[in-house]
C-alpha cells in the first residue's frame, strides 16, 4: 500500500473546549447511520447526502469507514473532494487502530480542505478480553502509537475509547490522557451499546474533566445509542457537563435502536437556550446560537436520509415526524388556531416546513416541481431536472394528484440510477404436488452475454434464487 503523503491533508487549527461556546455537530450519518439493517447507500446517494449535509451547515461529516470496502473507499474519498471545500465541514474518515486502517482513512480523505482521521479501540475489560483479546497495557500502548501514527497525516485526529461507558474509570482517564498526549485533538466517549442513563453519562464527563491532566488541550465530544431510548437526554446532560461536540444521525439512525437524533438535539439547545446559555457562560438571556445549524434544513435533510435509505420517519417523531406539527384534537385545535403558542413550542417554519402545501398534479409547472423537489432536498441541474420533469408529466396524467412518495421514485428513477450489472431475462418454474421445484433462469450479464442455469429448491422461489446464486458464481469465478 502507497503511503500517503501528509502534506496532501489539510492541516486546519483545533480549538480546546474550554474556548468554544458553542456545540460542534458531527454527522455520522454516512458511517454509523448507513449501519443500520438495509440503510446502505451507493456513492452517489452518500454524495447526495453529504452536499446536503454541508447546506445544513454540520461541523464535521464522518463520510465512511475507508477500510471496510473499495465502495466506502470511493464514497469518502469523493464527499472528500467535492463537499470538503475550504468553507464547507471537515471531513472524517474512521479507522481501527491499525496501520492499514489509518493509511486508508489517510488517502480517502486527502482530498479536502478539512480531514479528520477518528481512531478507535475498545477500552472496557468485555470488549479486552473477548474482542481485542489484549491486556490493558497492550491498549494503552497501541493507543499512543496509532494516535500518533494518524497524527503524521492531519493535525485533526480523533480518538474513541469505544465502550467507554463500561470502562473501568482509572483506566479510561490514563488511556485518554496517552491519547492527548499523542496528538488526538478530539476525545469523544462514546456509550457504544446504549447502557448510561443521563446522570451517569454526566458523571462520566465530569470524571473525565477532573482527572484528565491534559484534558484541556481537546475538544470532548460525545457519542451514544439509543437502546434505552435515552440517547438525546444523554447527549444534553453531556453538554452540560462540559462536552462540546455531539456524534449524531439524521433521523437517528444507525445500530440497532439507533444514534441521538441530530435534529431532536439541535431543536433542544434552540428552544432551550434560556436553559443552557449559563453552562456556556453566556447569559440565560443571549440569543447567540448554540450550533451553526441552519435549523430550516432539517426537514430537508429527514426527507432526503429517508428516501435515500427506505428507512421511514415514524409518525410521531419528534421535530420531523408527519404528526410533530399536526393537531386532531379539538381543543388543541381551537388553541392553535387562536395562538399557535398554546400548543406549540416551534414554528413549523423554523425547521423548513412551508405552511402552504404546493399540491402538484397535471397541470403544475416546472418552477412549482422544482420548488417541491428542493422541499425533498433535491437539488438537480437544469439537465437532470428536465429529464425528471418529463418523467412527472408522463405520471400525472395518469395519476389526480402526485405524492412526495411519486416524486422521490421519479428522482431514484430517472437521475440517481445504479450502474446495471445483471438483468433478468428468463424466469421459468415447474412444481406439483408430485414433482420438485425447478427454476430456469437466463440472465443478462455485465458484458451482454446471456446464461442460462436450472436449480431445485424447497419452493419455487428459493429455486429461483439458487438459479440466480448459479448463475453468478459462474461469472465471478
Amino acid at each position: 500500500m502507497t503511503q500517503p503523503n501528509s502534506a496532501n491533508v489539510a492541516q486546519p487549527s483545533v480549538q480546546a473546549e474550554n474556548s468554544l461556546d458553542r456545540v460542534l455537530i458531527f454527522d455520522t450519518t454516512l458511517r454509523d447511520g448507513e449501519q443500520s439493517p438495509g440503510a446502505t447507500m451507493n456513492v452517489a446517494e452518500k454524495l447526495a447526502v453529504a452536499k446536503q449535509l454541508a447546506r445544513l451547515n454540520v461541523d464535521i461529516i464522518e463520510a465512511g469507514f475507508p477500510f471496510a470496502s473499495p465502495g466506502d473507499f470511493e464514497a469518502v474519498q469523493t464527499i472528500a473532494a467535492e463537499v470538503g471545500t475550504p468553507q464547507g465541514p471537515t471531513i472524517c474518515g474512521l479507522a481501527r487502530a491499525t496501520k492499514g486502517d489509518i493509511e486508508t482513512a489517510a488517502r480517502a480523505i486527502a482530498p479536502a480542505a478539512k480531514g479528520r482521521i477518528h481512531t478507535f479501540i475498545a477500552t472496557s475489560d468485555i470488549h479486552m478480553k473477548y474482542k481485542l483479546k489484549k491486556s490493558r497495557p497492550d491498549v494503552l500502548a497501541i493507543t499512543e502509537e496509532m494516535v500518533g501514527y494518524a497524527k503524521s497525516f492531519t493535525n485533526d485526529v480523533e480518538f474513541s475509547p469505544e465502550d467507554a461507558g463500561r470502562s473501568e474509570p482509572e483506566f479510561l482517564y490514563e488511556v485518554l490522557e496517552r491519547a492527548i498526549a499523542a496528538g488526538a485533538t478530539t476525545l469523544n466517549i462514546p456509550d457504544t451499546v446504549g447502557y448510561l442513563t443521563p446522570s451517569e453519562f454526566g458523571d462520566l464527563i465530569r470524571g473525565i474533566k477532573a482527572n484528565v491532566a491534559n484534558v484541556d488541550q481537546a475538544i470532548i465530544s460525545v457519542h451514544g445509542h439509543n437502546d434505552l431510548g435515552l440517547a438525546v437526554a444523554n447527549f444534553l446532560e453531556a453538554v452540560k457537563a462540559g462536552a462540546r461536540q455531539l456524534e449524531c444521525t439524521i433521523n437517528g439512525i444507525g445500530e440497532r435502536a439507533g444514534n441521538a437524533a441530530l435534529e431532536e438535539l439541535v431543536m433542544a439547545l434552540h428552544v432551550r437556550r434560556q436553559y443552557y446559555n449559563p453552562f456556556f457562560g453566556l447569559p440565560p438571556e443571549s440569543e447567540a446560537p448554540l450550533t451553526h445549524i441552519n435549523t430550516r434544513e432539517l426537514y430537508k435533510s429527514s426527507r432526503l436520509v429517508s428516501n435515500m435509505t427506505g428507512m421511514f420517519v415514524q409518525p410521531n417523531k419528534a421535530i420531523v415526524g408527519a404528526n410533530a406539527f399536526a393537531h386532531e384534537s379539538g381543543i388543541h385545535q381551537d388553541g392553535v388556531l387562536k395562538n399557535r403558542l398554546t400548543y406549540e413550542i416551534m414554528d413549523a417554519q423554523m425547521i423548513g416546513l412551508n405552511d402552504n402545501l404546493i399540491v402538484l398534479g397535471k397541470h403544475s409547472g416546472r418552477n412549482a416541481f422544482r420548488t417541491r423537489l428542493s422541499e425533498l432536498g433535491f437539488e438537480l441541474s437544469d439537465q437532470n431536472l428536465n429529464k425528471a420533469f418529463l418523467r412527472f408529466k408522463d405520471i400525472a396524467d395518469k395519476k389526480k394528484e402526485i405524492s412526495d412518495r411519486d416524486l422521490e421514485a421519479i428522482v431514484n428513477d430517472e437521475i440517481l440510477q445504479v450502474a446495471e450489472h445483471f438483468k433478468l431475462s428468463l424466469v421459468q418454474v415447474s412444481c406439483g404436488s408430485n414433482a420438485q421445484p425447478t427454476a430456469t433462469v437466463t440472465m443478462r450479464m455485465p458484458d451482454g452475454t446471456e446464461l442460462t442455469d436450472a436449480s431445485i429448491g424447497t419452493g419455487p422461489v428459493d429455486a429461483i434464487y439458487r438459479a440466480i446464486n448459479r448463475i453468478v458464481d459462474i461469472e465471478m469465478i
